[in-house]
């Protein structure tokens, strides 16, 4: 499929061929509820001949989506509870996240700020609420990290890019930048030298944060793009997350890791799936995602081990829940599993 436009609609999704016209009513629904977008780049990985593709299902709307469980709330982390001006979340001590914009170049139909992004989402930040956001860091000296996330901080121009970080260059105890983004994958063009400049701008160490989750989304333009970053100096880690039918596979999880580390992407944090509204059919339990990363213990290299949490609905920050290796059976005696399931005793008995 030659895809030369991005798809921002349900008639988008019919004409190219992702939904049957029979689709369209529930779809129009979903669509009225959430936002809809998909890059050329991504609608191209598309296989049509599979139902189940997992890029499709990351991106197309499902009239599942239409079904919201008692648990599911509108801001499962908790943003609204630590945000003290408007765009910064100040939830950790040393680091904020700064919300300059709430649109993305793609909509994932599991995202877990699905109700403030997009066109009719929270938009971006006015100048004076943009103004505030930094007075509130300078007024703040604990704060040694911003991270720019929303929606996606890297649709902005690079001009707009400049002029943030221009005003964080001139805070002197931030000492790091971060980026939440999926454009290198997704809009891998859009990783140009301007772009790079901007973000080398302000004279900060700048972290960029890649969100992919199949290893399909690697591209060559994607790990090309990667290697522009990377080669200016910009620090790239990854996350992603666990997802029913796009990564619950241990052979398909593990792919992903080695194309993050292929490409000089740092595997770092496997979300587990927020409480989103109408997003029940892409979660897994707990127990099913640790037996799945537990699994990649031995499979794949530690330079591949992303570290499995999960952020505690109400705004009480992230959590480690990758299964354990170690059992206390006794006072300083532990059974320790490896990575093919075997117990040993530790320190051993013989």
């Amino acid at each position: 499929m030659n895809v030369m436009r991005p798809i921002k609609s349900v008639d988008d999704l019919v004409r190219t061929g992702l939904i049957e016209e029979a689709e369209r009513l529930a779809l129009d629904e979903v669509a009225a509820r959430y936002a809809v977008a998909m890059t050329p780049a991504m609608a191209r990985l598309i296989d049509h001949a599979d139902p189940a593709d997992p890029i499709a299902r990351q991106f197309v709307p499902d009239a599942a989506e239409l079904v919201t469980t008692p648990e599911e709330r509108a801001d499962p982390i908790g943003d609204h509870a630590h945000s003290p001006v408007e765009g910064i979340v100040h939830r950790y001590p040393d680091r904020v996240l700064l919300k300059a914009v709430h649109v993305c170049p793609v909509y994932c139909r599991f995202c877990f700020r699905r109700e403030m992004v997009g066109p009719q989402g929270l938009g971006t930040l006015e100048p004076a609420a943009l103004a505030a956001a930094f007075d509130y860091i300078r007024g703040h000296s604990e704060i040694w990290e911003v991270i720019l996330t929303g929606g996606d901080p890297l649709v902005l121009s690079p001009r707009r890019l400049g002029d943030i970080l221009s005003e964080l260059a001139a805070i002197q105890h931030v000492k790091i930048v971060r980026f939440h983004t999926r454009v290198p994958v997704v809009d891998p063009q859009k990783i140009d030298a301007e772009l790079i400049a901007a973000l080398k701008a302000s004279g900060k160490t700048v972290y960029v944060a890649l969100h992919a989750n199949h290893p399909r989304e690697l591209t060559a333009e994607a790990r090309a793009a990667c290697a522009r970053l990377v080669d200016a100096g910009v620090v790239m880690v990854s996350q992603s997350v666990l997802l029913k039918g796009v990564n619950d596979d241990p052979d398909v999880l593990a792919g992903l890791m080695r194309a993050f580390v292929e490409a000089r992407v740092k595997p770092y944090y496997l979300h587990h799936p927020d409480l989103a509204p109408g997003t029940s059919h892409f979660r897994l339990s707990i127990e099913e995602g640790q037996k799945i990363v537990s699994s990649l213990r031995g499979r794949i290299s530690g330079l591949c081990q992303p570290t499995y949490i999960l952020d505690i609905p109400g705004g009480y920050g992230k959590a480690v829940i990758g299964e354990t290796a170690a059992q206390a059976t006794g006072e300083g005696c532990y059974s320790i599993s490896d990575y093919r399931g075997n117990e040993h005793s530790y320190p051993p008995a013989d």
